[in-house]
């Protein structure tokens, strides 16, 4: 599967086209709001408060058709921002930072999770990185964000991968929990709500799988920092921003409200959610509270965020395009 981390083997006439597609982005209907907002993400935790928000009409009084839908992978995020389609979308850190860095019209508004990643096992042993020496683990996107995070911990609690320990690299998180049920692996690297989907399933076929290590305390322990992964954050393009940049403020104060109402109750966000993701509500609902979710601008987040970025850079920051971001990445 291609990768967003691939976008340095693409033209960069490609990557740039996207700023003359902004015919193609919303743009103001009249003063105050606009005819269209489209907001886009994965479908994972943090696009439950965009979903939530646009089910429960929260934008109406700046946006007269306010939309959102979920893209699958990498490919179909990569293609919707260098066509123009997608203007606004949750985008993992590290792809926003590497495609800012390589010339992309990108920026980021905010950070909207603080780390949804776990191991999840039936293996009583396994409660910390050096545990799952001698033990078989499926890990999913080989060369994005989970699995440059998990190799860096393998990294600092003194495991080589290819050596210590038995790695099947998996196409999604979904894939790497079904490869645990199926009894193929010791241990799953999955994110929200893949986790979640896990443990249920788990526990319907007499399984006991449960989240033997929460990959963002890890993290903590490995910087010295908080227990923090800015992991994916509301991206914006520069077309989006020449046409709705006075809209930003809105957007931002209306999703730190919202995310404090899908904490708050879980159930009604994860009913609001359901359709435009395509996952049962009873899996999203118990997904949340394991979510970390928050709406935090980028200014304030920057710390954190260049911790993860410099501890996932690899030799000469190669995986950001070979530095950290300036301070225009950040909105």
């Amino acid at each position: 599967m291609t990768k967003l981390t691939d976008m340095n083997r693409r033209s960069a006439l490609s990557l740039l086209a996207a700023g003359a597609a902004s015919s193609l982005l919303p743009s103001p209907a009249s003063a105050g709001n606009l005819e269209k907002l489209a907001l886009f993400g994965p479908p994972a935790g943090p696009s439950v408060t965009l979903a939530y928000a646009v089910a429960s009409g929260v934008f109406d009084p700046i946006a007269n058709d306010a939309s959102f839908k979920a893209w699958r992978n990498p490919d179909e995020l990569r293609a919707g921002l260098t066509s123009g389609n997608i203007g606004i979308s949750v985008v993992p850190v590290q792809a926003a930072a590497n495609l800012y860095n390589r010339g992309f019209p990108i920026r980021l508004a905010n950070v909207m999770t603080n780390g949804l990643l776990y191991i999840i096992s039936e293996k009583a042993g396994i409660k910390t990185i050096k545990d799952l020496r001698g033990h078989s683990i499926a890990v999913p996107f080989r060369g994005d964000t989970p699995e440059i995070i998990f190799g860096q911990l393998l990294a600092f609690n003194d495991l080589n991968a290819e050596q210590d320990l038995q790695i099947t690299y998996a196409g999604s998180p979904i894939e790497a929990m079904q490869l645990l049920l199926a009894g193929k692996v010791d241990a799953a690297l999955t994110a929200e709500p893949s986790t979640t989907a896990g443990v249920l399933r788990g526990r319907k076929a007499g399984k006991k799988v449960s989240r033997v290590i929460d990959i963002q305390k890890a993290w903590g322990e490995m910087t010295g920092a908080a227990p923090v992964i800015p992991q994916a954050g509301l991206a914006v393009t520069q077309a989006f921003l020449d046409t709705n940049a006075d809209t930003l403020s809105t957007i931002q104060t209306t999703l730190e409200t919202v995310t404090s109402e899908v904490i708050e109750d879980p159930g009604k966000a994860a009913g609001a959610a359901t359709k435009a993701l395509g996952l049962p509500a009873p899996l999203l609902a118990a997904s949340i509270p394991h979510c970390n979710l928050v709406a935090r601008p980028a200014t304030d987040a920057r710390a954190d965020i260049e911790r993860m970025l410099t501890a996932m850079a690899g030799p000469d920051m190669a995986r950001i395009g070979g530095k950290l971001p300036d301070e225009k990445f950040y909105l």
